[in-house]
């Protein structure tokens, strides 16, 4: 076993440069083989071999499509959508718990109009796209200079804006600075100008929790 993972790394150090799905697709498809080749001696062996191959072919068929689809950023919203976890409040603190995507997504009213935004701790401003502020009814400012900001498109023109109310949980913040976005699908997100309002805000276990100075009652909040 030894003499083999010396071969591998220096009489074939290619392999260390391949796809991981590449090599398991390769593998699957010499089950497959091995398995139509073995079924002529041994039905039975042959069968379960074949499974074997077939199986794993779905199971690389099933990583590279999370892997594509997770390029799009809409996917993280879409996944949150469909079954992330709830947020919910207790003693005055709205308790947010980690998404599978490893975000943390807030159910909010943002104008009155229903939202799902992430929180990104990397963002100094609270940002929202085009079609979100439309559906708000907020307007870009323009007594005030357009931002300039770096996304993973390039750099975009992003024009200021401020939101009258956004609302979630025990939380209420009015008037607060945010830059509207070119185009739809997001990127929708709370940035650092809000969660300085707050009294504090900390992780424990996976759970974001959020402090406000005055908590406000409880509304239901649903984007359905």
């Amino acid at each position: 076993m030894t003499q083999i993972y010396t071969w591998l790394e220096t009489g074939a150090p290619w392999l260390g440069q391949l796809s991981p799905l590449f090599v398991a697709t390769c593998g699957a498809l010499v089950l497959v083989i091995a398995g139509g080749v073995l079924a002529a001696r041994s039905p039975r062996t042959g069968g379960m071999v074949r499974l074997l191959g077939n199986g794993l072919m779905l199971a690389v068929f099933g990583l590279a499509v999370m892997r594509f689809v997770r390029m799009d950023p809409s996917f993280d919203a879409a996944l949150h959508a469909v079954g992330g976890p709830v947020q919910t409040v207790s003693g005055g603190e709205t308790r947010i718990p980690l998404s599978a995507d490893g975000h943390y997504w807030i159910t909010a009213k943002l104008n009155g109009t229903p939202l799902r935004l992430m929180v990104d701790t990397g963002a100094t401003v609270t940002a929202i796209s085009t079609d979100v502020a439309e559906a708000a009814g907020i307007e870009p400012d323009p007594l005030r200079p357009e931002a300039r900001v770096e996304t993973a498109n390039g750099t975009v023109t992003a024009a200021p804006a401020s939101i009258e109310t956004l609302r979630f949980g025990s939380i209420a913040a009015r008037d607060l600075d945010a830059i509207v976005m070119p185009g739809a699908d997001g990127p929708n997100v709370i940035g650092m100008n809000f969660l300085t309002r707050l009294k504090g805000w900390r992780v424990e276990d996976g759970v974001l929790i959020l402090t406000p100075h005055r908590p406000q009652p409880a509304e239901e909040t649903s984007t359905r």
